[in-house]
This record gives structure tokens, sequence and C-alpha cells, in this order.
């Protein structure tokens, strides 16, 4: 008899000390999850506006440094290049310097660009240039002589094999020897292109080439590597 006196009543005690700590545990779960959402939700403008910014940063990076697609304008490369058609631009060659003759390449003249002004307060003015672009080809380089005679290209005095040419011109232009930063371009419809030859745009320097056109990507049924 004095067994079942003192077992019986004291296991209800000892279940309950082991049930209240882990309802507990619970509460303060639920609590601090209700907490996060909470603060998830008032930030979620903020975070999204930051998710913005680094696609905007991340895509310009790209475009300044690896690739983008540029569309041709106007007839200057006929037959290479047709107005209208949409080119993968490659950028490393040109910020690694690796540019050869006879490379087609985008390219920005002296004097064609446009500044648009952002008025902020005097202190945070903010002046944006933009330059329109070329696509030309790359005939001579730094150090080369360059001539034109009778529409036949000559560098290093020595004549240029150009199969790429379909519309060629009868312009001379007088032996050259470029500079140590002087790149000539010209575009492949000799007969209607501005280019190096023009007294307003001349040889240009290294920081206006942009990029190396690699394939034609639009209209589909025109896709094509660039040579």
């Amino acid at each position: 008899m004095s067994d079942g006196q003192i077992n019986v009543p004291q296991q209800p005690q000892e279940l309950e000390a082991e049930v209240k700590p882990a309802e507990q545990d619970n509460k303060k779960k639920q609590k601090a999850k209700k907490e996060k959402k909470k603060k998830t939700v008032g930030q979620e403008i903020l975070s999204w506006v930051w998710l913005l910014l680094i696609a905007v940063v991340i895509a310009g990076l790209i475009r300044f440094f690896i690739f983008e697609p540029v569309r041709v304008q106007g007839r200057s490369m006929q037959e290479t290049l047709q107005d209208g058609e949409v080119m993968l631009v490659t950028k490393p060659e040109v910020l690694l310097g690796k540019l050869q003759r006879g490379d087609v390449v985008i390219v920005r003249f002296p004097g064609r660009n446009s500044t648009t002004s952002i008025s902020l307060g005097a202190p945070l003015d903010v002046g944006l240039t933009s330059h329109t672009l070329f696509v030309k080809r790359l005939v001579a380089l730094p150090g080369d002589a360059v001539a034109l005679m009778n529409g036949q290209l000559y560098v290093n005095d020595k004549p240029v094999e150009e199969n790429y040419i379909t519309h060629r011109s009868s312009d001379n232009y007088p032996r050259t020897v470029l500079g140590d930063n002087q790149y000539f371009v010209m575009g492949d419809n000799r007969a209607n292109s501005h280019d190096s030859r023009a007294a307003d745009v001349g040889p240009l320097t290294k920081d206006m080439i942009v990029g190396h056109p690699k394939l034609v990507l639009l209209p589909l049924n025109k896709i094509r590597i660039i040579k």
C-alpha cells in the first residue's frame, strides 16, 4: 500500500515539467518568425531597388567590357554589312590592344557627340556625353605609312589586296606616316564613306575605337561571321 502512495502522483508532475519548456520554445520561434516577416515586408521595396541597381550596373559592365549588340546605319560598309543589320560587338580585343589591320571596328569621330546636362543644384550638376558610333575597317596601325593612289590602298608602300571591296573609288590620299597613337579607318564602300580620308575625321586615336564586330545576328537569315 505504501508503494502506491509514493510513486503514482509524481509521474504527471515530471511530465508537465518536460512539456512547458517545449511550449515556450515554440512560442518564441513563432514570435521570432512574425518579427522577421514584418521586417522583410518593410524592407521589400528597398531590396527591389537595390536588385535593380545591381542589375543595371552588371549590364553596364558587360556592355562596356565584354559585348553589346549594335545596329548598322547607312551604306558605308556595303557589301560587307548592310543597313539595318544587327552585329554582335566584342570589347576585349580593343581593351587589350589586340587589333589587327583589316579588322572591322566600331569607332567614334572627333566632334560627333552631344552633351546633356542634368541640373540637381550647383554642386550636383551632371553632364552626360553621348557619341555617334560608326562601323569602319581598320586599314593601318600606328607607325604605318598609308596612301591611296587611284583608289588603291598602300600600307608601308605595298599594295593591299582587298577582296571585300565592291564599290571602289578613284580617290588619292597622300602618303602619311601615322603617329604612335594613330589608326586609319575606311569604309568598305570606298565610293560612299566618310572616314579617315576626310579632313574633319583624319586618323583616330586608340580611345576612339570602342569595339570589334564579330557576327551579324539579325536578320536571322543573314547570320554570319564578319570578315
